[in-house]
């Protein structure tokens, strides 16, 4: 199971912190990544973090939000400073194992003034 816990509504230029567990496995995730989906668009992704702590970012979050994780991938964080009103969305957790992936229910994410 996949769970993201965080979310919340914040100002322009403020901050969150979501964060996401894996619950019922001991095993070792090769990516943990950040999707996010406003209401009318598509799916997008956020960031990612794989083994090596390698990680990638959308283009519209470089510098402003950080992923990070265990090393097992199975609790991650991801730090949203310098939010912006089209940071507005549902934000998922997406996990993935070697045979198995599994996304979370997901976190909504409300900037506004």
């Amino acid at each position: 199971q996949v769970m993201e816990s965080g979310g919340g509504q914040v100002r322009p230029g403020g901050s969150l912190r979501l964060s996401c567990v894996v619950s019922g496995t001991r095993r070792v995730a090769h990516t943990m990544t950040w999707y996010r989906q406003a209401l009318g668009k598509q799916r997008e992704l956020v960031a990612a973090i794989s083994e090596g702590d390698r990680t990638t970012y959308g283009e519209s979050v470089k510098g402003r939000f950080t992923i990070s994780s265990d090393g097992a991938r199975l609790t991650g964080s991801l730090q949203m400073n310098a939010l912006k009103t089209e940071d507005t969305a549902a934000y998922y957790c997406f996990v993935e194992f070697a045979r198995d992936s599994y996304w979370g229910r997901g976190t909504q994410v409300t900037v506004s003034s």
